[in-house]
């Protein structure tokens, strides 16, 4: 982010848009919310770009490369730099691992990984699909603005806010220490609202969650040494896991191990009370009309771009 002791201060943002989406049942990074047809991830690169980053990564799989480049290069030329990387599934992974009949990306942590090659500043790790709110880039903004001490950032939500009404969904539930770093963050892969309580559904039974635990929606803040550290726990992953066909290296899993080892601090800042996602075709009406008030609101000018 610019500031006037360092205006040449850079800051990356990672868009993760690879994923399969096979609750939606179609290509929701790419379907149109917004009043003229918007995505998502439209506002995520708005706010962003007025927020001070100065570059832009899309992380695609190879089928949407060219619909990515064309929908969102002509917005952003001159504005920041952009770049786009394709999370196949043979990147980073040795030939013994690799199983023609895979067909599920390997996970937010591969997705991270495989921007290794094109970040080498502090950089901002998102959701194509999710809405973050103005708030958030700029409360990350100015994390990095300041003398960070090396530090890496999560920006939490509570978990209550960022539920769906129509189905289960995966949220990273995170514990933070009395001086608001991250203690840990557990993928909790199978979360429901049943009977005015929040219950994890687990192998060993239902838990209960509160209301109140800051949840990671992949808002990410990282130092560029989170890429020799991720790609180690990858090797290690793909040893004990690299036969499962629907096995997932996770960004969270990234995160716990890398605080576990000393590796990092990762502090905890607030979200924007305005976060939404698409999780389901039904919640598609919901995030359009949460968009139109947006709009309606001044937060967001009627056309974008």
């Amino acid at each position: 982010m610019d500031t006037p002791n360092n205006p040449q201060k850079k800051l990356a943002l990672l868009v993760m848009a690879a994923g399969i989406g096979s609750r939606y049942g179609g290509i929701k990074q790419i379907d149109g919310f917004g009043p003229h047809g918007e995505t998502i991830m439209d506002y995520s690169l708005f706010d962003a770009v007025r927020a001070g980053f100065t570059k832009i990564v899309f992380i695609v799989r190879d089928e949407i490369l060219d619909t990515v480049k064309e929908k969102f290069l002509p917005k952003l030329q001159g504005k920041v730099e952009v770049e786009f990387v394709v999370q196949s599934l043979d990147k980073f992974v040795p030939a013994q691992y690799q199983n023609p009949e895979r067909t599920k990306p390997w996970g937010t942590g591969h997705a991270l990984l495989c921007a290794k090659d094109v970040i080498s500043e502090p950089f901002v790790a998102i959701n194509a699909d999710d809405f973050y709110g103005k708030e958030s880039f700029e409360s990350i903004a100015n994390f990095f603005a300041k003398d960070t001490f090396g530090e890496h950032a999560m920006v939490g939500y509570t978990l209550e806010k960022v539920l769906s009404e129509h189905g289960s969904v995966s949220r990273g539930c995170g514990e933070r220490d009395a001086e608001g770093f991250l203690k840990n963050v557990i993928e909790r892969v199978t979360i429901v609202k049943e009977n005015g309580k929040i219950i994890s559904k687990e192998k060993e039974g239902d838990r209960e969650l509160s209301p109140d635990i800051p949840t990671s929606m992949n808002f990410w803040g990282f130092q560029p040494n989170i890429f020799p550290f991720a790609q180690s726990l990858f090797e290690d992953f793909l040893k004990n896991n690299g036969g499962n066909l629907k096995s997932e290296f996770y960004i969270p899993l990234i995160v716990t191990e890398m605080i576990r080892h000393g590796k990092g601090k990762v502090r905890v800042l607030s979200g924007s009370d305005n976060w939404f996602g698409v999780t389901y075709k039904e919640d598609k009406e919901e995030v359009s009309q949460k968009l139109k008030m947006q709009v309606a609101f001044g937060a967001y000018p009627e056309k974008l771009w």
